[in-house]
Formats: structure tokens, C-alpha cells, sequence
């Protein structure tokens, strides 16, 4: 939908680290996606402190296609992926903002499945379910699967929501409303925080969709581990029970 004839934009969040291997591919594939109803595209894309050759892989990218809507930002140091996020979004300017995780495990040809509900005029915030819908999904780990799920029943638990996949990578939010909550976790609690959270606020409309998952194992590069699980069910307590 357009308003005055100005397109909407849709800023997607690119937190990396050490993902060289990767990058320029996801980088390809977010470039040359199709949003609809004509919306823009506003790649931002954060380094923490990659120690690979992922800045290099940047630079080489924005050489490479200097018309490529892309931003780059850099952190000193290491500071993990929320915090990464949160400079993403400090620094957004289109309508919505999903975050895009570097590696290849999400598809962002699926953007217009999120967007769907939302420029239907339903919905303020889309999850992007791995656990629903008819999508490929790579089989991996038993116990990782266990875990989400649990973290998962947690979250809906202390929000009222009745989500099937609140660790997803893809949330599609109101870039209004996700700049408006004050976000603190800098590592993998932003997904149970941010929940938390957006939950809160008056007659917020939620949905979820099904979504392809293209996991890779942690010799492929994963980086979640069991103690940002336990991270995850503190944050549960502190921003769900508590409502920090």
C-alpha cells in the first residue's frame, strides 16, 4: 500500500559475525528479492567484530554494487547479536523492520509471507514460524528442537500469546512500535525480551506463518548454545514475570 505515492521500506537487520563465508551470498539473495506492492529495500548490515574476512566481504560487496541500498556499521568489539540488532534498528528508517540472520538458514524470498498480513491491514507484528506450515525444514537436533519448544511454551506462558516459534530469526515489526519498546538483552536474549515486550502494548495485532528452515549444524557455524538457553529462560522471568 502506498501513501502520496511514496513507497513503503522494509529495513531488514543483517547482524554478523565471523559469517565471511556466507555474507555475499545472503547479501545476493536479499538484493535481488521482490517485496511487494512496490516497497523498498533498506539493507543494514552490523559486523561485530567479525576476526574472519567478513568486513573484507562487505566492502568488496558495496564496491560490487554500488547502487545496492546497503548500509555497514561496525563494532569495536564483540558484542553479541542483540546488540547488533539494536544498532540496527537505531539506525532504520523504513516503515518495517525484520531481522535477517547472515548464515543461509532462512530464505528471503519468504519476506512477502511475513509482509502478507501486514499490508492487509491485519497485523503490527509477524513471527515466521519453523514449526508450522508446509515448508522445508531441515532436520538437525533433537534436544535443540526440545529446547525451542520449551522456551517457547515459557514465553506464551508469561506473555498470553500462543506462538509456536518464539526463537524464530524472522519477526516483521512496526517500526514504530519496535523503536518505541526500550530493548537490554546484547546476546540471544532479544528474541525472548523482545517478545515479552511487544506483548505489552495495548491491542497489538500478532500473527505467525509458516516458514522454510535451512538450519546448519554447529560445524556449519552455528553459534546458539545450552547456556544462552538458560539465558533465554532468565529472561523469561526477568521481562515476563517480572516486567522489567
Amino acid at each position: 500500500m502506498e501513501e502520496n505515492n511514496i513507497p513503503k521500506k522494509l529495513s531488514i537487520i543483517i547482524p554478523a559475525f565471523n559469517e565471511g563465508r556466507t555474507i555475499s551470498l545472503l547479501l545476493d539473495k536479499v538484493r535481488v528479492v521482490e517485496l511487494p506492492e512496490k516497497m523498498v529495500k533498506e539493507m543494514i548490515v552490523v559486523n561485530d567484530a567479525s576476526s574472519d574476512d567478513t568486513e573484507q566481504q562487505i566492502i568488496n560487496y558495496q564496491k560490487q554494487f554500488p547502487d545496492c541500498p546497503l548500509l555497514y556499521f561496525k563494532h569495536p568489539k564483540n558484542s553479541g547479536k542483540g546488540a547488533a540488532i539494536h544498532t540496527g534498528i537505531s539506525n532504520a528508517t523504513g516503515d518495517y523492520i525484520i531481522v535477517q540472520d547472515a548464515d543461509l538458514e532462512y530464505d528471503p524470498r519468504e519476506f512477502a509471507i511475513l509482509l502478507k498480513p501486514v499490508l492487509d491491514g491485519f497485523a503490527d507484528v509477524v513471527y515466521g514460524s519453523r514449526f508450522m506450515g508446509g515448508k522445508p525444514h531441515r532436520i538437525l537436533f533433537f534436544w535443540h528442537t526440545i529446547g525451542n519448544r520449551f522456551l517457547t511454551f515459557l514465553s506464551n506462558m508469561f506473555s498470553n500469546l500462543n506462538l509456536t516459534d518464539m526463537e524464530t530469526c524472522y519477526k516483521l515489526f512496526d517500526a514504530r512500535m519496535l523503536k518505541s519498546l526500550t530493548l537490554k538483552e546484547k546476546r540471544f536474549g532479544f528474541e525472548p525480551e523482545v517478545t515479552q515486550k511487544i506483548a505489552r502494548i495495548k491491542r497489538i495485532r500478532i500473527y505467525e506463518v509458516g516458514i522454510s528452515y535451512y538450519g546448519r549444524t554447529y560445524e556449519e557455524g552455528k553459534k546458539i548454545n545450552w547456556k544462552d538457553g538458560f539465558r533465554a529462560i532468565w529472561c523469561m522471568l526477568k521481562y515476563g514475570m517480572l516486567k522489567r
